[in-house]
């Protein structure tokens, strides 16, 4: 046996108690053990929590959280382009996810860019997939009763009334007159004098402008730039922040007003000669036989014109942006454009040129870049819808009562399966068939809704989107100033969240005399 030295002996004894006190801590035994047990217990359910949240994002297209559902992933979203986030989520799920909500909140909802499940709920299964309750009251502050806000009878007897006026012979002379003196009054005027000072100008602020007056002409039959004592004013030349959504219900509450007074000093021949909609909807009476109420005259005016005003002159400044981004298509425009003019017998009318509406039918290539300038940027980038009853999608989405849906129609314009591997082009060739623009399904190319619900000013929107980019393009080379950034805003409309802030140059005759030969 080997002896130890005592001293070594002691050194041994003295770290063996050190230890043993150490580890054998009344408080460290107690408090510390169960502290590292509890720390790694949470941190091993939150790896737990992560990765199978992180793994439903396979199948559901986002991931899903405890109690949170997809919010977590809604903020983060809201922070980017919110449109092209969408868009993500709905291709990599093959057009249609459900968007699940914390589950203390109403947020669930169905998301569809599938052009069979829109056909579904917008044609076939229409009454199925009214507005509903949850968006009709969200927007009921502003839009009311009106069209664009109403469901089952009161939205069949706007859409009745308003449809066969839009059809008739007189109205439609009443829109082309207006515009053009809009046009040639005071759009060309103001863009001249930009020209002249060498200014920059906002030309969504400008446009938004041109298309409030005409729309304001054709709703209440009331021009704002040359309003009578008494109505508040809201001038072409002004900033358009004078005609904020407060101002258009205040202004539509005067004319109401106004209009009741000159319609009661009419003859009874007189008051069949105006045709706009406000006057068409005072000689109407409700289910008691009483007139509208001044507050539904409001709402259906306010309605029409919120649409018309946004919708064309938004998506006018999309199409100069993406002209300024393509100008081979712009140069096709203008060999159209000259060829038309061309065609014109009478050469001293070439003065101040004025396009007639028979020309600007003729305009296919133009209208075929405007088509797809919509269905890359359209001016309502998605719309919704409730099921008030069980249904099924095409797709096999299963929908129970009571279901938000929302259609996501900007993301439908970037789904390769609905338009190929080019669908991210700004490529107006796509509607043309033998040089003819050809339209698509409305299901495929929803910017102007479809079926039932089909956009009753579509035809007058085209025109007049036809009429104000000829009049620009044939005098002016519209230049989007450098480094101006471009995005969308998160908004019921597609507004460009900083405006389109351009320069003009004006067209020589030379210019465009190299255009004429130019083939589409």
């Amino acid at each position: 046996m080997t002896t130890l030295p005592p001293n070594h002996i002691f050194n041994m004894l003295n770290t063996t108690t050190t230890t043993t006190m150490t580890t054998s801590s009344p408080a460290t035994s107690r408090y510390f053990f169960p502290e590292i047990q509890i720390i790694e217990l949470l941190a091993a359910l939150l790896v737990f929590i992560v990765i199978h949240s992180l793994r439903q994002r396979k199948k559901h297209g986002l991931p899903v959280w405890p109690f949170l559902g997809m919010l977590p992933s809604l903020v983060l979203g809201l922070r980017v382009d919110m449109y092209e986030w969408i868009s993500q989520i709905l291709c990599r799920q093959n057009g249609t996810f459900t968007f699940r909500g914390p589950w203390f909140t109403n947020l669930n909802c169905i998301v569809t860019s599938d052009p069979r499940n829109l056909e579904h709920l917008l044609k076939t299964r229409f009454q199925v997939y009214p507005k509903g309750p949850y968006f009709r009251n969200a927007l009921r502050d502003l839009l009311g009763n009106g069209i664009f806000n109403a469901d089952d009878e009161i939205w069949q007897r706007q859409r009745k009334t308003a449809s066969i006026e839009f059809h008739s012979s007189k109205f439609r002379n009443m829109t082309t007159e207006s515009l053009l003196e809009l046009v040639h009054r005071r759009l060309l005027p103001v863009l001249n004098e930009s020209v002249d000072r060498s200014d920059q100008i906002d030309l969504q602020d400008i446009l938004l402008r041109l298309t409030f007056d005409n729309v304001c002409m054709i709703a209440f039959g009331v021009d704002p730039g040359c309003l009578s004592p008494g109505l508040p004013e809201i001038p072409f030349a002004k900033a358009f922040e004078a005609a904020t959504e407060a101002t258009i219900l205040s202004f539509a509450d005067e004319v109401i007003r106004t209009r009741k007074k000159e319609i009661s000093l009419l003859q009874a021949d007189d008051k069949k000669q105006r045709s706009d909609l406000l006057t068409i909807f005072m000689g109407l009476k409700d289910d008691e036989g009483q007139p509208f109420s001044d507050k539904f005259l409001r709402d259906i005016c306010v309605n029409f014109i919120l649409a018309g005003r946004d919708t064309s002159s938004v998506a006018l400044s999309w199409f100069f942006w993406l002209l300024d981004q393509n100008p081979t298509v712009e140069e096709k425009i203008l060999g159209e454009i000259c060829r038309i003019v061309d065609e014109r017998k009478d050469e001293s009318e070439m003065g101040d040129l004025i396009f007639r509406p028979e020309e600007v039918k003729k305009m296919e290539y133009l209208h075929a870049a405007l088509s797809e300038a919509l269905r890359l940027y359209p001016s309502v980038p998605v719309d919704h819808k409730e099921v008030v009853e069980d249904d099924v999608f095409p797709d096999g989405t299963v929908l129970k009562k009571g279901t938000k849906v929302v259609y996501a129609i900007y993301a439908m314009g970037r789904m390769e399966a609905i338009w190929g591997k080019d669908c991210r082009d700004f490529r107006p060739e796509r509607w043309l068939r033998d040089g003819r623009f050809m339209s698509e399904s409305a299901y495929k190319f929803t910017a102007f809704n479809g079926g039932p619900r089909l956009c009753l000013g579509k035809d007058f929107a085209y025109y007049q989107m036809k009429f104000v980019a000829a009049s620009i393009l044939y005098r002016y080379k519209v230049v989007v100033v450098e480094n101006h950034p471009v995005a969308p805003k998160l908004a019921l409309t597609m507004y460009m969240q900083h405006g389109l802030k351009v320069k003009l140059c004006k067209r020589s005759a030379s210019e465009l005399q190299m255009y004429h030969n130019i083939k589409c």
